[in-house]
């Protein structure tokens, strides 16, 4: 059995983290997909997710974020990115 490691972000990547439940995760990449490249999406375990986007768009992210985990009922988690 493999152990889960958090993402490696490069300098000039912010991320944020959000537990969903199970069923909801495959909705989440889509919906993280159809926002033209504005994030990657990391599984780190059931429904925690952690969503990695250029420092650029973290607005962006922030918005898609709190959306989603209004929409979800999701746990939007504290991040130690910027």
């Amino acid at each position: 059995m493999t152990k889960s490691v958090a993402p490696r972000v490069g300098e000039g990547m912010v991320t944020r983290s959000i537990v969903v439940r199970a069923k909801d995760v495959v909705f989440l990449k889509g919906i993280v997909e159809a926002h033209d490249g504005l994030a990657q999406v990391f599984g780190e375990g059931g429904g925690a997710l952690v969503l990695a986007a250029p420092a650029s768009r973290a607005s962006e992210l922030d918005e898609l974020v709190t959306d989603l985990a209004a929409e979800l009922g999701a746990i939007r988690e504290e991040d130690p990115s910027p």
